[in-house]
């Protein structure tokens, strides 16, 4: 696989009084290019998503991953411990205790201030913005999805879309309708987190409202992504979950996506 060069950064992404912490990766080239917003699992933009906000932007995208916890814990980044090859009980006791208090409103409003923030940067094509997100992220993707700006939607075992909505009535299924680009969503089949029977409803709510979607189903548990990064470097620091068959064929649709729609 051939990469570009990119450059990295640490960024605030402003949201009215809020002054969002964000890494933006881009590529070191010339022009124009579409954008990719990368939602963070529970553990903040740790390297995990940093490394594949670079992922993306070797490929030729401008992307940033804000923190999504920036009003509950700034500067909230667990690290991998590929020691004891996992994430410690601290690390999900914290993450679970931040994601318990986040609110729909005031996710969507972060969202749309880190378009806005992209809109901004001479190097993005505006009409080309898209998401990625992962469990907690993957959530956040199918709710980004609604946004007219939003062109693709990569979304990884996005937890609680047909039960929650982050302190609304409504799950955030019930807003499929609202979806108006391309979503590809990825579920493993031995994911304790989210079942079977809240995948097969997501897949119906988008053949319902007739949603330009793919589904896609790997014998697999939950975060079989984790670990996948740059193909030429060895894979250290796997999550228990990482999937060597399904998290490759997955980044070859995620491309296949953002190629066909941004």
């Amino acid at each position: 696989m051939t990469y570009i060069e990119i450059n990295t950064t640490h960024v605030k992404v402003p949201n009215n009084d809020l002054q969002i912490d964000a890494y933006l990766a881009q590529p070191a080239l010339p022009g124009t290019f579409g954008a990719v917003i990368v939602f963070p699992e529970i553990f903040g933009v740790n390297s995990n998503i940093r490394d594949i906000t670079e992922l993306i932007a070797k490929q030729g995208y401008v992307a940033v991953a804000p923190a999504m916890y920036q009003r509950i814990a700034p500067g909230f980044d667990v690290g991998y411990d590929p020691v004891n090859v996992g994430y410690s009980e601290e690390a999900y006791r914290l993450g679970l205790l931040y994601y318990q208090q986040v609110k729909y409103q005031e996710i969507l409003s972060d969202i749309q201030a880190t378009i806005a923030y992209l809109k901004t940067l001479p190097n993005v094509n505006t009409d080309c913005i898209g998401t990625i997100g992962f469990c907690f992220g993957g959530h956040v993707a199918y709710m980004a999805a609604t946004l007219p700006d939003i062109k693709a939607t990569a979304s990884f075992y996005g937890g609680g879309i047909t039960t929650s909505c982050y302190g609304e009535d409504t799950p955030t299924v019930n807003r499929t309708s609202e979806i108006k680009g391309a979503i590809y969503a990825f579920f493993g089949t031995r994911d304790s987190l989210v079942s079977q029977e809240e995948n097969e409803k997501i897949e119906a709510e988008l053949k319902k409202h007739n949603i330009n979607h793919r589904i896609f189903r790997y014998d697999a548990g939950h975060g079989f992504f984790h670990g996948f990064f740059k193909d030429q470097y060895p894979l250290i620091e796997q999550h228990p979950s990482y999937n060597p068959e399904a998290a490759p064929d997955a980044w070859k649709h995620v491309l296949e996506l953002f190629q066909n729609n941004l």
